[in-house]
């Protein structure tokens, strides 16, 4: 697992090339990633990465997401361009894990993801239909949390029992498990036992990708 600390003092080169070699400390980085002071300490103390934050950090600064995390130099990796693919990840979509999520921002920038973490989410040849977004609420809790990061695979719409997916609804984006009703409903089924089935409308409900993944993303 990377170390925090390693990534943070990166982070602080970079942000000290930018402003003339100046001191840098904890709390601009924590204002780089648009994250509370307190709240990346607590982090760094537990070695928790906050990696949607890194990977807009990176996308921003063009910036190899594999040398941040893992010390993987540009140089080697455009000599292995074939192990890496290019995913699009849409940092500002919320698929709700609790009440809808209405933001529906089309935005997306290019995260690369290598040929072990593509393996684990379908392969080479799911690469193209592979896209990241972030989950908001806690409702898909312990399987998915507040602030993690899904993959989802665009090109799986026929649910089954077991799998987790992303539905748009007249209410807004949902992750949830489906069960198809025999009255023409949907139950959109939480994994928190603290929330009841949410009944919705079969033709209110366009199903747009299985999740296949995820980085957690909590403290």
């Amino acid at each position: 697992m990377p170390n925090l600390s390693e990534i943070l003092d990166k982070i602080k080169d970079i942000l000290s090339s930018e402003i003339g070699e100046k001191k840098v400390f904890d709390k601009d980085v924590a204002t780089a990633l648009n994250i509370n002071q307190i709240t990346l300490a607590t982090m760094k103390s537990r070695n928790k990465i906050p990696y949607k934050e890194i990977l807009e950090f990176c996308a921003k600064k063009r910036i190899s997401i594999n040398w941040l995390l893992y010390n993987q130099f540009v140089e080697s990796l455009e000599s292995e361009t074939e192990k890496f693919a290019r995913i699009c990840y849409f940092k500002d979509i919320y698929a709700s894990a609790g009440g809808g999520a209405l933001n529906y921002d089309e935005t997306d920038e290019k995260i690369m993801i290598d040929e072990e973490i593509l393996a684990h989410l379908g392969g080479e040849k799911k690469a193209k239909d592979i896209q990241a977004l972030n989950v908001i609420g806690d409702s898909m809790e312990p399987t998915l949390n507040d602030g993690d990061i899904v993959f989802v695979d665009r090109s799986s719409t026929n649910p089954h029992r077991t799998g987790v997916y992303i539905v748009s609804t007249p209410y807004g984006l949902f992750i949830k498990r489906l069960q198809l009703q025999a009255n023409g409903t949907v139950a959109l089924v939480s994994d928190n036992p603290n929330y009841s089935d949410e009944i919705v409308s079969v033709s209110d409900v366009e199903v747009l990708g299985k999740v296949v993944g995820s980085l957690t993303n909590n403290i």
